[in-house]
């Protein structure tokens, strides 16, 4: 018999899958689990109440009345540098940044 076909002393024999792979797979399908699982969590857990839903309401809302005195401000003549200023003190303690929660493309 020819060694090469023969399946004595090979780990391997009819095809099955090395144990190093196997062991692999099942590590992956746990981290994916476990990511999906905390997924689900942080989803649920990111739903706010309906007081911080107003709250946020209440925040946009002062974040685009600056924003509209700041582009009041650019209408009047003003320069872009003395606007900004304006913002970031009216925007102060509002939003995150210094351009007040929202910066664009000049």
């Amino acid at each position: 018999m020819c060694s090469s076909f023969s399946n004595r002393g090979n780990p391997r024999r009819f095809g099955a899958p090395p144990m190093k792979n196997f062991n692999s797979t099942v590590k992956l399908l746990q981290v994916i689990a476990l990511f999906a699982f905390t997924a689900t969590f942080s989803v649920a857990y990111a739903q706010h109440s309906d007081k911080e839903t107003k709250e946020d309401i209440q925040r946009h809302r002062a974040m685009a009345a600056v924003h509209e005195a700041a582009a009041r401000c650019l209408e009047s003549g003003k320069s872009d540098e003395v606007c900004q200023i304006q913002l970031q003190a009216a925007c102060k303690g509002l939003a995150i940044g210094k351009y007040c929660g929202m910066k664009h493309v000049h």
